[in-house]
């Protein structure tokens, strides 16, 4: 039972999150806090850029990020983050955090671009009738093979470079970005590509 806790929080290592980007900043707390004004921290909703882990966090008093700023969050000194109270369930985004999800992902993938861009190059079958490019909104076996007949070719270089390759794929960028919102909702999911 100890090794089995040891290798787990080995693997929640390898899985934790550096830096995040704030969805929403409460200067007063959570609306649901009961307790008076005075008694509250200033916290935030993040999410990361890595692994897209929704994060509660404490910001230090004195701060006000402001939304899609770049927030350190790992385990040396932080400059903006006091500390990370727990994680979140989609579902437990405040309604501003949700509306700006869409808009930060947006910018985390245009921002790592080379690292979807790579997805794209080196996604592979899950099972015989699955494979991970299908698990794109919007990518069927038609799509899905005109990606694989062109990456043949020659690798993608660029979000753009795939929109015009492939025919009927116009917004690359998007599609990952739908994904990820479509993991986020629903944490059950058989396949993840890009969240934990």
């Amino acid at each position: 039972m100890d090794r089995r806790r040891r290798e787990r929080r080995e693997i929640d290592k390898e899985k934790m999150e550096d830096y995040g980007y704030i969805l929403d900043f409460m200067p007063y707390g959570h609306p649901d806090d009961k307790r008076p004004i005075h008694r509250r921290e200033p916290i935030a909703q993040i999410v990361g850029e890595k692994f897209f882990t929704l994060l509660e966090v404490s910001i230090k008093k004195g701060l006000t990020p402001l939304v899609m700023d770049k927030v350190y969050i790992g385990k040396e000194e932080r400059d903006v983050v006091n500390k990370i109270k727990k994680r979140l369930r989609y579902d437990q985004l405040t309604p501003a955090a949700k509306s700006e999800l869409p808009y930060v992902l947006e910018h985390i993938v245009k921002t790592y671009a080379d690292r979807f861009v790579e997805f794209f190059n080196k996604a592979e079958p899950i099972t015989t009738r699955l494979h991970q490019l299908e698990l794109l909104p919007g990518v069927g076996k038609k799509t899905m093979w005109a990606i694989i007949d062109e990456r043949k070719k020659e690798p993608f270089k660029s979000f753009e470079d795939i929109a015009n390759r492939v025919k009927g794929l116009q917004h690359p960028e998007k599609l990952i970005v739908n994904r990820i919102i479509y993991e986020l909702k629903n944490p059950g999911v058989k396949y993840k590509i890009f969240t934990v």
